[in-house]
């Protein structure tokens, strides 16, 4: 059969809008089931907090319930090859952190790459650790632990809660930037290292503010600084380990990503959507009081902090030999 010229380039051209235009459906009826989110972590700490409040706002927002999974292992990198494996649709999610950016490094026999498999959807928030001692410690402010640890080197236990963790790798940037000799001591959590230094038996610990800021008010320990390159606005009182060692920063980030492949269109709706919930004075509020601090980016901008976290942290990880348990 043959087309006249004119009919053929209109059938040429539909059927080139065909998939765009399957797309744009697919968005607009995006969610029609229920999402999971995948937390590579274990319930009730401050990242699964984190996601039970976002998927709390999806669902409202959405019509469609985003039931929190919680996958942990190997660090959180069972969580995230859940999700990598998982078909690139939107309906597997996962809450990203610190720690993905971390262990991209850290393990060298991953069954992922986290920056070609994962795209990144949306960032919530930014978190400051806290440089704590114990009461008894000798130095209540940055520069007095540095003149201790001179005087003393080899002397001073850092805990952590493992090897490979952000309170672990905040403290080995410290001693890099700083040149002080002090001993690592992890732990097998944060709970159990919180224990010891509560109770004395190590001296220092770069602590997430969520789990230690009421032993802070407490007088159970003690807060020389906050690891933020600017002081949270939740503790305004404590200064930044920046303002005594120039250049230092370090802090937790969280965000969603999906499967690689995942519809642009669907990453949007879902970047909006949080970015939307990020400008609720609530949801701002109750980050706050999880020692954050709201992290409003595209998924563009989000895909450059992920990059850059990854440099910045292997840098690390490599200069200290560190491995993973």
């Amino acid at each position: 059969m043959n087309l006249p010229r004119r009919a053929f380039l209109h059938l040429a051209a539909g059927a080139v809008a065909l998939p765009a235009v399957s797309r744009l459906a697919s968005a607009q009826t995006y969610p029609s089931r229920p999402v999971r989110v995948v937390v590579p972590f274990a319930p009730g700490g401050g990242t699964d907090v984190r996601a039970r409040l976002i998927g709390q706002w999806l669902s409202e927002r959405l019509g469609q319930q985003f039931i929190i999974e919680n996958r942990p292992g190997a660090g959180g990198n069972m969580g995230t090859e859940v999700v990598v494996k998982a078909p690139p649709d939107g309906y597997t999610l996962l809450l990203v952190g610190t720690s993905s950016a971390i262990n991209a490094t850290l393990y060298e026999k991953l069954s992922f790459n986290f920056v070609r498999d994962v795209t990144p959807v949306a960032s919530i928030s930014r978190n400051s650790f806290i440089m704590v001692g114990h009461p008894s410690f000798p130095a209540k402010t940055v520069p007095e632990l540095i003149a201790h640890a001179n005087a003393h080197p080899g002397k001073i236990n850092m805990a952590s809660a493992g090897n490979g963790t952000l309170a672990h790798l905040a403290g080995e940037l410290f001693k890099m930037m700083t040149g002080v000799n002090m001993v690592h001591v992890p732990y097998r959590g944060g709970r159990p290292a919180m224990t010891d230094l509560i109770s004395g038996q190590v001296q220092i610990a770069f602590e997430d503010i969520s789990s230690s800021i009421e032993h802070v008010r407490a007088g159970k320990l003690r807060a020389l600084a906050v690891t933020t390159a600017t002081r949270p606005e939740a503790l305004p009182d404590i200064p930044a380990v920046g303002e005594s060692v120039p250049g230092y920063a370090a802090s937790g980030w969280s965000g969603i990503g999906a499967p690689k492949n995942t519809p642009i269109e669907v990453i949007d709706k879902l970047n909006k959507e949080i970015n939307a919930a990020l400008a609720n004075p609530k949801i701002k509020a109750r980050l706050a009081d999880l020692g954050g601090t709201v992290l409003t980016l595209s998924p563009g901008d989000f895909g450059k902090l992920i990059a850059e976290e990854i440099d910045k942290w292997g840098k690390v990880v490599r200069a200290a030999n560190i491995k993973a348990e």
